[in-house]
């Protein structure tokens, strides 16, 4: 029968179980957990404190989890459970009061710092904490923190009053109503160093530094030096000493795959603006120098907007013509060596790619057989994405238009000048274009014009009665029947429009309508047939509308609808609001398009083409 004191084996060692055997710390397992994963973020780890878990250390708060003291000592309550995440963020949190200097090293008597004080440096911390995430919060946190520094979030509570821990996130490691923040004297430490803030400060910009060459493919997920292309080496060289494409290169990501490029059929290099992106095939050998050309050739298709800027014209004799321009503005400017086979003439110097399109497009036989950088007869600035999986976009017009102007003026500062050409057109972009609204209001001014007023001395001036004696005339509208504009609306109601669409593009057009004494416009509904709504005030266009949902659109018979009714004016315009999934249209008279940003039309317009954003 076994003992009730547990029993030895051969060799005189106890079993494992035996009564006798020392029990686990659970609390002890998980703070150990928990300095592991603390340990896991470099720049913390860099903090070597000392952790004090002693039952009888008086510092230790007996409701809380941790505080710590100037020495550079975590004084840890060994009796709390928590989770090894929560240990985590609370020594995390602890660690960020040295880092940040609010428990700084100094000799001589210490004063504590008073309740709003504290409570502002542990709102600090915890809103840094939010970012950069280091296990997780054992006490409740708002969503939104307070702004402003730790003195001038204590000196508003002075005033004020401390607010709700769990609406400022003040929340501490040391409990409620507690400080986890001790000023003590001084010793000399060997293993502390004076200064915490430089410390931390170091290690975070080491830590930063790491993350940005794996985010820029440097270094592997082990922190492993990868080879550098000399695609990344030529965009390097941009952002580190190429101030007026910077910018622009610092924003662009470089795709290098050679599957990619064979499906797509892109010979050396291309560029998608809308997503950001150039796209070069790895296969393709050229030097440093050549490979700087090549990426400032793009990064200024990008910049430019030349996709954007194309309108109606051919898109490769467009792309053709900008490659005159560019590469004789990167030849001015020495960017790299220009490779084999690209275009450049010299006769064209000094011109626009708007004037070189006009000049060149007169011999299409001859371009034809001309290449881009993407290949022959193909151009390299991209209508659509390639198929990559999801992607995040963001205001691409405003990123280049400003990193364009921020590098024209450190390049002015410090590389000298810049081909005349290139210059105008940077400078036309710190002109951001007019919006969708502002255009259709100029449509509406030249081809709605509103009735004007009639000038006449048989109806004095208001302004006449402050001077008697100076005769001015009045203006009026005169009484008798005089021709009213109006215009015609072909709406695409088909359940692939969108209803954001419709509101904004209609809300639009009544209000420019009811500016200019528009009574009523003529209003065609189509999806797979024309419905004639006939005339609708202005104020009741947008009211009226109702997405019918079948099948395809098919615009064409309700413009002809427009342009054979009797009670049409043969001079109103029309206006045509479609999401582009539409049949080709022919139109005989003044009109103009209302489509999504973004969407294109299956034919060349000959109206001009308002995106709705």
């Amino acid at each position: 029968m076994k003992s009730a004191q547990g029993t030895k084996n051969a060799k005189g060692t106890k079993k494992q179980g035996s009564k006798d055997a020392p029990a686990k710390d659970p609390n002890l397992e998980a703070f150990t957990d928990g300095v592991r994963l603390l340990l896991g973020n470099p720049a913390l780890a860099a903090l070597k404190a000392n952790y004090c878990r002693d039952r009888d250390c008086a510092h230790y708060p007996p409701d809380g989890w941790v505080t710590v003291s100037s020495s550079g000592t975590l004084h840890v309550n060994p009796h709390r459970r928590s989770e090894p995440e929560e240990w985590a963020w609370a020594l995390a949190h602890c660690l960020l009061h040295l880092g940040f200097g609010h428990v700084p090293a100094a000799r001589g008597a210490r004063t504590q710092p008073d309740a709003e004080l504290a409570a502002a440096r542990c709102a600090v911390v915890n809103r840094f904490l939010a970012t950069f995430k280091v296990g997780r919060a054992p006490v409740a946190l708002p969503q939104n923190f307070p702004g402003g520094d730790e003195e001038e979030l204590a000196a508003r509570w002075r005033r004020d009053g401390l607010p709700p821990a769990e609406e400022a996130g003040t929340a501490g490691t040391a409990g409620a109503g507690a400080c986890d923040q001790l000023l003590v004297e001084w010793r000399d430490n060997a293993h502390a160093p004076d200064d915490w803030e430089t410390v931390f400060a170091a290690a975070l910009t080491r830590a930063m530094s790491v993350a940005m060459d794996q985010a820029g493919g440097r270094v592997d997920e082990a922190g492993v030096r990868l080879p550098e292309r000399p695609w990344t080496r030529a965009l390097n060289w941009f952002v580190s000493s190429y101030p007026l494409l910077g910018g622009i290169a610092a924003g662009l990501t470089v795709v290098a795959d050679a599957e990619l490029a064979r499906a797509y059929d892109i010979s050396v290099a291309a560029v998608d603006a809308s997503a950001g992106e150039i796209y070069v095939n790895p296969l393709r050998r050229h030097t440093d120098e050549e490979w700087r050309f090549i990426l400032g050739h793009e990064m200024l298709h990008a910049a430019l907007r030349h996709g954007e800027r194309r309108g109606g014209r051919d898109p490769f004799l467009f792309n053709v013509a900008a490659d005159y321009v560019i590469n004789g503005w990167l030849l001015e400017m020495g960017v790299g060596d220009m490779p084999d086979g690209l275009l450049h003439d010299p006769q064209l110097k000094g011109m626009s790619a708007e004037e070189v399109y006009d000049r060149i497009v007169q011999d299409q036989r001859r371009i034809r057989r001309l290449a881009t950088l993407a290949g022959r007869n193909r151009p390299d600035v991209l209508d659509a994405p390639l198929d990559r999986g999801p992607r995040d976009f963001v205001d691409l017009d405003d990123f280049y238009r400003r990193g364009l102007q921020q590098g024209f003026e450190l390049h002015g500062r410090e590389r000298g000048l810049l081909p005349a050409g290139l210059v105008e057109e940077i400078r036309a972009l710190a002109h951001p274009p007019l919006s969708w609204d502002a255009k259709l209001a100029r449509w509406f001014d030249e081809f709605v014009p509103s009735p004007q007023p009639v000038r006449s001395y048989s109806r004095p001036s208001r302004r006449q009665s402050a001077t008697p004696d100076i005769p001015r005339a009045g203006r009026h509208h005169p009484e008798e029947e005089v021709p009213r504009c109006t215009f015609g609306v072909v709406l695409d109601t088909s359940g692939s429009m969108d209803r954001t669409l419709l509101g904004k593009a209609l809300g639009a057009i009544a209000s420019y309508a009811a500016a200019r004494d528009v009574p009523a416009a003529r209003v065609v509904h189509c999806d797979a047939a024309p419905h004639d709504v006939g005339y609708v005030a202005v104020e009741e266009i947008a009211g009226r509308v109702r997405v019918h949902g079948r099948g395809g659109t098919v615009l064409q018979p309700g413009v002809d609808l427009l342009e054979r009714a009797e009670d049409f004016p043969p001079g109103a315009p029309v206006l045509i609001i479609t999401d582009g999934a539409c049949d080709v249209l022919r139109v005989r008279r003044e009109h103009a398009y209302l489509v999504p940003r973004g969407a294109g039309l299956p034919f060349t317009p000959r109206g001009p083409v308002f995106r709705v954003s």
